[in-house]
């Protein structure tokens, strides 16, 4: 099969990797040229996507998108009679603007915490200071570092309002302010996922518990993501709850890809919080471990629509995600992380590779070195029948990986086995 991948910075590379190697023909386009060294010497870049369409269409293959800035490219693909995967403008809407797919939700039946959506700061400022509580405070659009968020810990809220003012006298970014500042709600973090065809949702759905705290114990500030733990098994009442009241919308907006909605669960239900409109790294290869058929298999059932199943393993996968500075404090590419050594205590296995998930490191003579980036290398997994058995397959790979100033957490899944699966168990979220 003939694939097309078109993102802006190479995030879905772990995936054209296990293409190449399930003997597929894989290009890539990276939009923007600081980017275009990750994985370079291992996946196959293209300067122009438009040029590579005759080749798609001549050998009817399949577009992969990667990010939610080119969900109109996706529709206006589709109406040419392209095969593509990846989202659509509407799936974009849903991600980006925190308010819109709030309003989602609650046009599908789903209850969601009280937020309010503000441009200037002062207006936060007097809305907290009517209702104080506590607060979490998100930026809308892309091209924030996840940092900017924060989850507020002060009942009062007074945390919050004290960085909206730090923002009110010093906001450093070049788009004007926009931003939700959203009740904060207690419970059990989890995510569910599916993969839309256009018309129907594709089963098993998986379940994603993720750490985006910096450090273990839930410490520091939120990252991206620096791990999860994920099943393919017994999501279904979470996604009754959540995704599949958003069939109908996902298919009157042209919707073709993964999509998950991040809730919190408690003993008074769901609490939906926001959608991730797209694959997400490293969620997609943290999945990918579980899934007992190649993506090709996957993708080709998606776009011809002549099967609703996959076959995913029993038990869970664990991904860590190995950093070096400056992240999670970059907002976009820099060279402080390039040129680190990648290196191993032992040469790792056929089975150590299928679970180490390259990101911004390239291939050099003198083996793989880091590229430079945000700082996030790669992600490690492990699966097995139990969270303990996921845990130390991928802890033990981590291990053998050595790069100057490596850092990553050594508690994904902890939370779940000290916490997580009790509280879902007792409220029925868990057999």
């Amino acid at each position: 099969m003939h694939f097309l991948g078109i993102g802006r910075d190479g995030s879905l590379g772990d995936m054209y990797l296990a293409l190449l190697n399930a003997g597929h023909e894989v290009k890539t386009y990276i939009d923007d040229p600081q980017w275009r060294v990750i994985l370079a010497g291992l996946i196959n870049l293209t300067d122009s996507w438009e040029r590579e369409l005759d080749w798609i269409r001549q050998n009817d293959g399949i577009i992969l998108f990667e990010r939610t800035d080119f969900g109109e490219l996706q529709d206006s693909l589709r109406r040419d009679g392209f095969r593509v995967i990846g989202g659509s403008a509407f799936g974009d809407r849903m991600e980006m603007d925190r308010e819109f797919g709030q309003s989602c939700m609650r046009q599908a039946g789903m209850k969601t915490a009280p937020s309010e959506r503000f441009t200037d700061f002062q207006s936060a400022l007097d809305y907290i200071g009517r209702r104080p509580r506590r607060y979490v405070f998100k930026l809308n659009g892309s091209g924030y570092a996840s940092s900017c968020n924060v989850v507020g810990d002060m009942e009062n809220g007074g945390d919050v309002a004290a960085l909206i003012r730090r923002h009110q006298q010093d906001w450093r970014h070049q788009a004007s302010p926009d931003f939700i500042v959203m009740d904060h709600v207690s419970g059990v973090e989890v995510g569910v996922g599916a993969y839309f065809n256009g018309e129907s949702f594709l089963e098993p759905v998986v379940m994603d518990w993720e750490h985006k705290r910096f450090f273990p114990g839930d410490q520091g500030e939120l990252t991206g993501e620096m791990g999860t733990l994920v099943t393919y098994r017994n999501g279904r009442t979470l996604f009754e709850a959540t995704l599949s009241k958003i069939a109908e919308q996902l298919k009157a907006g042209r919707y073709v890809g993964y999509i998950n909605i991040n809730t919190i669960v408690n003993d008074s239900g769901v609490w939906p919080l926001e959608f991730t409109c797209r694959f997400g790294y490293p969620g997609a290869a943290i999945c990918s471990v579980l899934h007992l058929e190649g993506w090709d298999i996957l993708f080709e059932r998606m776009v011809t629509r002549s099967s609703l199943n996959f076959a995913t393993q029993p038990g869970y996968a664990a991904g860590v995600v190995l950093t070096v500075a400056p992240f999670p404090q970059a907002e976009d590419f820099t060279e402080q992380a390039a040129g680190l050594p990648v290196l191993f205590r032992q040469p790792p296995t056929s089975r150590d590779w299928a679970n180490i998930h390259l990101s911004e490191v390239r291939s050099h003579p003198t083996g793989l070195v880091t590229t430079g980036g945000l700082g996030s290398l790669m992600a490690v997994t492990g699966s097995g029948e139990t969270v303990e058995v996921a845990r130390t397959a991928a802890y033990r790979r981590c291990e053998n990986i050595v790069v100057p100033g490596l850092r990553y957490r050594n508690d994904i899944g902890k939370r779940f086995l000290d916490r997580d699966e009790t509280l879902m168990r007792q409220w029925g979220y868990l057999p």
